[in-house]
């Protein structure tokens, strides 16, 4: 296991919370009525979530790839699963307290969690991970692949959102940036980044070493101050 961090993976994952905090916020303010966006049906705001979650998946797959490329780190994965499925369950429950009828049951988070166990098939194999990334991002575009049957077969039993869901990371195309970032270690192409550590790309890296938390808190916050504000 590598343990030496990349500083220039940290920056890119603090980029990508602070943009994900420019997108929540941007949703609570729509969903007090202070703005009026069409997050859902506006090009522009879902090519915004597109590049927030492409940055968060591709570097999480390239650690992925570092941490498991001499042999899998099995209390790795058992910390990470801890982690990860305990936060999970906290965005659940969050959120249905928050929007009982459209609450996230696979979001950003729970997919992470899945895709960290799915992709130590294809650590080590850079060439399959390439061609599986290309056969996704294809059959994902000209609707060939999608897992909209696996949801809605169970729907019912889990008692899913019907309609609606506040965030859902699908399993295609979004395991394609996983194996793409698992592919650049694969061949190496993670060293050749080099970012030398400045004022502000040590502050962004401090957000990209601490995601995880921001990300379980920052939403919380933003809605409560927003709410705040509306009762004002």
């Amino acid at each position: 296991m590598i343990k030496q961090r990349l500083h220039y993976l940290d920056v890119i994952r603090g980029i990508a919370i602070i943009l994900m905090i420019i997108y929540h916020f941007s949703f609570d303010l729509d969903n007090f009525n202070y703005i009026q966006i069409d997050m859902d049906g506006s090009l522009a705001w879902q090519s915004f979530r597109a590049v927030i979650v492409t940055l968060f998946l591709t570097t999480m797959g390239i650690s992925l790839a570092l941490t498991h490329q001499q042999g899998i780190c099995w209390s790795c994965m058992k910390k990470r699963t801890l982690f990860l499925g305990g936060a999970s369950i906290l965005v659940s429950i969050g959120s249905y307290l928050a929007f009982p009828e459209s609450w996230i049951y696979f979001g950003i988070l729970h997919f992470i969690l899945f895709a960290s166990w799915l992709g130590l098939f294809f650590v080590g194999k850079p060439y399959l991970s390439l061609i599986l990334a290309i056969f996704i991002l294809i059959g994902s575009y000209f609707g060939w692949l999608h897992t909209d049957f696996l949801f809605n077969s169970v729907k019912d039993v889990l008692h899913l959102p019907v309609q609606y869901t506040e965030d859902l990371v699908n399993i295609f195309p979004w395991f394609a940036p996983v194996l793409i970032g698992i592919f650049i270690v694969g061949k190496g192409w993670h060293l050749y980044p080099h970012l030398e550590p400045s004022f502000i790309s040590e502050k962004i890296g401090f957000m990209g070493r601490h995601s995880l938390f921001i990300y379980l808190i920052h939403q919380p916050i933003l809605f409560g101050l927003v709410l705040l504000a509306s009762k004002i």
